[in-house]
């Protein structure tokens, strides 16, 4: 029983102790100062960059189309391989454009035909027989004149009847009237003409565009690279029917290729033409691809939930290894800075348009304005309001800073 009354008494008063231990510890931590990091302000090479996404294109691309609906005859190349001028690449059937080319040619021939007979004032058989008639009633009319003059003179001798001159009256003016109606057919036949001479002009100008639109039809029957580059598509085969517009093969110098980087508006403002360009590809992790920015946005498009400029970037690629259309990240180096004062971004605060820190200094922490310049993802150029070696305060998980507050101060690891 005794040994159970000690133990009941020894319970409360280890507790107690412990209670007044706790109590003990507290209040001797209670006046100590929070601690804090802090990093020293050093002098580094800073630079900012803008990161996007973007799309490999072609500068310059030699792009084939179908001009007529055919088939694809012949394929004389293989994509992705090396092309030089002239070089062939696909030929097309192209029996049907040969056939209307014929037939066009055969049009013109005609149409030029009738432009020169119209011209001539008709064609050379009509125009031969009615000069003849013509010819031969004008000399008709003349022989008949001087007979009815001869007549005349005769009969008022009395060696010629009035009968006689009477008949060849008649005569001389059914020849004047036979001559009337043959001019009058000639002019008829030269106002035909002239009507004849601007259809058949019409039909030769006609025939001519027909016949120079088949030949360029002809000539793209027939693919050939239009200089030395790389075939870097090609989507017929042998066999395939192809519709007018349908793309045969692409082809382009890619030792020079252009990027279109999609910026987000917000960033569009620190751009300008030659800054210095760095395109990644996740088919090649660990590589890269330099560059410049040639032209900056002069407008903003919508891009899916993005509002974005697009940036066009010219990039080397003597090894032929980025391929056109496919997506790349880019980063775009706006802005460098060497030797520059620099604190981490975490550090900086902004106030009622003022940037500050909290610098460490005797026991205490002070706020300090500061100017920043460029910036990092990490870090803030300052441009004024510290100097090499000042202990900026970095911001804490369980305290908040205020000018004058005694801490206790450890350097933050790197």
């Amino acid at each position: 029983m005794a040994d159970n009354g000690k133990r009941k008494w020894l319970v409360p008063t280890l507790a107690t102790g412990l209670g007044v231990l706790i109590l003990v510890i507290l209040l001797a931590n209670r006046g100590q100062a929070p601690v804090v990091h802090y990093v020293p302000v050093q002098r580094e090479d800073l630079s900012a960059s803008i990161s996007s996404n973007g799309k490999v294109e072609p500068i310059s691309p030699s792009i084939a189309h179908a001009e007529f609906p055919t088939f694809v005859e012949k394929i004389a190349a293989t994509e992705g391989q090396s092309v030089h001028r002239g070089q062939l690449i696909l030929t097309l059937d192209a029996s049907d454009i040969r056939a209307q080319l014929s037939q066009a040619r055969a049009n013109l021939l005609a149409a030029q035909t009738d432009l020169r007979n119209a011209r001539a004032g008709g064609s050379p058989d009509e125009l031969a027989q009615l000069n003849g008639d013509l010819a031969k009633a004008q000399a008709n009319v003349a022989n008949l004149e001087q007979t009815q003059k001869a007549l005349e003179q005769l009969s008022a001798k009395q060696a010629a009847t009035l009968y006689e001159v009477a008949q060849n009256q008649a005569a001389l003016a059914q020849a004047r009237a036979t001559l009337e109606t043959l001019r009058q057919k000639k002019a008829a036949l030269t106002q035909r003409a002239s009507g004849d001479a601007e259809g058949a002009d019409l039909r030769a100008k006609q025939a001519q565009d027909q016949i120079q639109s088949l030949q360029e039809k002809l000539r793209s029957a027939t693919v050939v690279a239009a200089s030395d580059g790389t075939l870097y598509s090609l989507p017929v085969h042998a066999g395939d029917y192809v519709k007018v517009g349908d793309t045969l093969a692409e082809m382009a110098d890619l030792r020079h290729v252009r990027v279109r980087a999609f910026v987000d508006e917000p960033d569009l403002g620190a751009l300008e033409p030659n800054q210095v360009v760095q395109v990644a590809w996740d088919a090649k992790p660990g590589q890269t691809w330099a560059g410049r920015t040639e032209q900056v946005p002069k407008q903003v498009v919508s891009r899916g939930a993005r509002s974005v400029g697009e940036v066009l970037c010219s990039i080397d690629n003597d090894k032929l290894e980025l391929l056109p259309n496919v997506n790349v990240d880019v980063h775009v180096l706006v802005h460098a800075r060497q030797g520059a004062l620099v604190v981490p971004r975490a550090a900086v605060r902004y106030d009622n348009g003022q940037h500050f820190v909290f610098v460490y200094g005797g026991d205490k922490i002070h706020r300090r304005d500061i100017t920043v310049g460029i910036a990092s993802a990490q870090k803030y150029e300052v441009i004024s309001g510290l100097q090499l070696g000042d202990r900026v305060v970095l911001p804490g998980d369980m305290q908040v800073l205020r000018d004058g507050m005694d801490v206790r101060a450890t350097e933050a690891k790197s």
